[in-house]
């Protein structure tokens, strides 16, 4: 399993997981939308933690900026 998230990536997956919990906690969504955007949430929060992201793996994406070779 190769890293293909930047900085950028993980920082606004986590946001956006943070976001859904607080509207979550708030009670601004709730139902199927909280359940859906809940699990939606949490694969943010693993995918941001380990770098990888299998929905880039098909489309052959990443938002890793490139090494520079010496």
């Amino acid at each position: 399993m190769k890293n293909n998230m930047g900085a950028a990536d993980r920082i606004i997956r986590f946001v956006l997981a943070v976001l859904v919990l607080i509207l979550y906690l708030t009670g601004t969504i709730s139902g199927t939308l909280a359940i859906i955007l809940g699990i939606l949430a949490i694969v943010f929060v693993i995918t941001s933690f380990i770098g990888f992201c299998p929905a880039y793996v098909p489309l052959k994406l990443s938002t890793k900026k490139k090494e520079s070779q010496p």
